[in-house]
């Protein structure tokens, strides 16, 4: 019984267990299942690594106070964050993968990054 190729038909020739008849059909076949295949997965990820940029490029010491215009200029969504950390004190603040940020008084806003 002759194997076929789930990503172009072609017989496959070889080892028993093998599944693809060439890697550029075993990466084509790949790239298929691991793309994003909603736009809504695609934008929400663009916006999160753009809002973890922003938190980057305005805090290089991994501490630092910013105003909320700064943030807003630059594009950032702060409906998009990636976690919620609550302290002991009932402070909480907004992280993207391990940028963070803190709303304080008077529109201004404390930087952090966890490590």
């Amino acid at each position: 019984m002759q194997k076929t190729c789930p990503e172009c038909g072609d017989k496959i020739i070889g080892r028993a267990d093998k599944k693809y008849c060439s890697d550029s059909c075993r990466n084509a076949a790949n790239n298929k299942l691991n793309s994003d295949r909603k736009n809504l997965i695609r934008n929400t990820n663009n916006k999160l690594r753009k809002n973890y940029r922003i938190l980057e490029s305005l805090n290089p010491d991994d501490k630092t106070k910013t105003t909320k215009s700064k943030l807003v200029l630059a594009g950032f969504d702060f409906n998009l964050f990636t976690s919620i950390y609550t302290t002991k004190a009932g402070t909480v603040y907004y992280f993207v993968y391990d940028q963070g940020y803190l709303p304080l008084d008077n529109d201004f806003y404390a930087l952090v990054r966890r490590k």
